[in-house]
């Protein structure tokens, strides 16, 4: 295994360009601030950028907890890399994570400032410091489950928004992922989202069946989409209960399976059965 290392200062873009890199140096896994990624995938580890405070989140980039550093040595293990990049703030962070999880000494080091301008690392110095915007080189459908509760940009296919429209700081921070991964553009059918509102709908045995399933997409990516839809229960169900059930159930299951966000969901009951 040869193991490569991006170097430089945090919030100049490492992670912005990783995929870049990875592209060009012929890397099949990515170590990143507590994670290991391959294909655009959380393999193994737990994300620094989730943790409280910047001591812990330095503790966990240089996996100095044994049972982190054991399961990302597994999946390292797992997918066996030809290459592997490393993402650091310094090449004593890189050779830190190097010896911790027992790797082959770095054979190339390659500085932000190599593949970045001073213009962009500023910018990007900004977007940090500014908006407590962190990105990690993978899709949001993969950032959703380890990012409950932090602000995700939904994908971009859904949701333009204007140049000029200015993003609203919501939280602490937001964890975002590039316009780019090894995925390229995802393309999501709103039959395919009115597919899985059935078959989470219909789960319950209460409901029988649905009938029209609407999909309305927002201009305002922060707001989401709006889900619309009527449903046939069984006679002498407590249908307030099934209902607020039902809704609760198809937006987190269409947020974990599209990534993107679910502003509401309405539920018409058009019919009751008494079969």
């Amino acid at each position: 295994m040869e193991v490569i290392a991006l170097v430089g200062p945090s919030g100049t873009g490492k992670s912005h360009r990783a995929l870049i890199v990875a592209h060009d140096q012929n890397v099949d896994g990515i170590i990143d601030d507590g994670l290991l990624i391959r294909d655009s995938k959380i393999i193994a580890g737990r994300s620094a950028k989730k943790e409280p405070s910047k001591i812990r989140a330095v503790k966990r980039a240089i996996f100095m907890e044994p049972d982190h550093a054991a399961e990302v040595r597994q999946g390292i293990e797992a997918i066996k890399p030809q290459r592997l990049l490393i993402l650091g703030t310094s090449r004593n962070m890189v050779n830190k994570i190097v010896d911790t999880l027992d790797l082959p000494p770095v054979s190339k080091i390659i500085n932000i400032e190599d593949i970045a301008s001073k213009q962009e690392i500023a910018r990007a110095r900004e977007s940090r410091a500014k908006e407590g915007r962190h990105i990690i080189p993978v899709p949001t459908i993969e950032l959703k489950p380890y990012f409950s509760g932090y602000l995700i940009d939904p994908l971009e296919i859904f949701f333009k928004k204007p140049q000029s429209a200015k993003r609203r700081k919501l939280g602490e921070k937001s964890i975002v992922r590039p316009t780019f991964s090894y995925y390229g553009k995802l393309f999501i059918a709103d039959a395919a989202i009115a597919a899985i509102v059935d078959n989470v709908a219909t789960s319950d045995h209460a409901i029988t069946r649905t009938g029209q399933v609407n999909i309305k997409n927002s201009h305002d990516r922060e707001k989401g989409i709006s889900i619309s839809l009527d449903v046939t229960i069984i006679y002498g169900q407590p249908l307030r209960e099934i209902l607020v059930n039902a809704q609760q159930r198809i937006k987190n299951m269409v947020e974990y399976m599209t990534g993107m966000m679910v502003k509401d969901v309405n539920i018409e009951v058009r019919r009751l059965s008494i079969d």
